[in-house]
């Protein structure tokens, strides 16, 4: 029987992958566990401490066929706040990515098994880790390998896949110097006197928006294989742009062309006969 809600990962006749589910725990900079020992549990969680290392596996009781490859990647964020309501805009400090086999899956002895470790440059300041199920690097960039940065305000929820995240800090990442030039002061122009009698509009306030509530984005420890299907090459088409060139070989239609001529003439020198005898009478 599978154990920690692990499902059943295989390979179809095809050569099919399906899912997964993933294990990790925490590790210190001893080797030692941090916390609890291998879990599927995902959510987020405040640090006390910045989290150091994360090791993977495939939870026990699956079979996974030879060729299915499993992507878990590790990415480290600065945020604009301690927490997934308060992190703003995020930015990518640091990413690794493993690939899990059925090498990967855990069985009775761990102590002969070597597990794989994922390790990204621990924050400084306000930030966010998140552990998830694919290689795509949630930077904001475009192209093959990138994704949508996170960002709470506009709901962005990257990484897809998300196993599990931490977030924390005590200070701002905003390293930049404060600016202590004071501007040169500007004379002051005189304040029109208001006439008697006359009292001035109050100006209208609008109450300050309440934020609302924010829920986290949702986890899972089911992760999917890694696609390895080739992109197809479409097949190389003649350019339409460049007319063919006229036929002169043996093949070309040079009987039709020659008897065309021929009628032309003889239609020509029939007018020209006819034209004579209407002279002549």
């Amino acid at each position: 029987m599978p154990v920690f809600g692990a499902g059943v990962a295989n390979a179809t006749p095809g050569g099919t992958c399906q899912s997964a589910t993933v294990q990790y725990r925490l590790v210190g900079a001893d080797g030692g566990v941090v916390g609890e020992d291998w879990t599927s549990q995902g959510g987020f969680r405040s640090w006390d401490t910045v989290p150091g290392p994360v090791e993977v596996r495939l939870a026990p009781g699956q079979k996974v066929a030879d060729g299915c490859k499993y992507p878990v990647s590790l990415a480290e964020y600065t945020t604009e706040g301690p927490n997934w309501p308060t992190s703003g805009r995020q930015t990518m400090v640091d990413k690794a990515t493993v690939y899990l086999t059925a090498a990967d899956v855990a069985g009775d002895d761990d102590a002969k098994r070597t597990w794989q470790k994922l390790a990204v440059k621990l924050p400084d300041c306000y930030g966010q880790i998140d552990l998830y199920g694919d290689d795509i690097a949630y930077d904001g960039k475009t192209g093959d390998g990138h994704g949508p940065a996170p960002y709470q305000p506009e709901g962005v929820v990257t990484p897809y896949h998300l196993i599990a995240a931490w977030n924390g800090g005590e200070k701002s990442c905003d390293t930049s110097p404060p600016d202590s030039t004071t501007p040169p002061a500007t004379p002051s122009e005189p304040t029109p006197s208001t006439p008697a009698g006359s009292t001035p509009p109050a100006e209208e306030t609008t109450p300050p928006t309440t934020p609302k509530p924010s829920t986290t984005p949702p986890t899972t420890p089911d992760v999917p294989p890694l696609s390895s299907k080739p992109p197809t090459t479409p097949e190389p088409s003649p350019s339409d742009s460049t007319p063919p060139l006229a036929e002169t070989g043996a093949g070309a239609p040079v009987g039709l062309i020659a008897g065309g001529a021929a009628v032309v003439i003889v239609l020509g020198a029939g007018g020209v006969y006819a034209a004579s005898r209407a002279r002549r009478s």
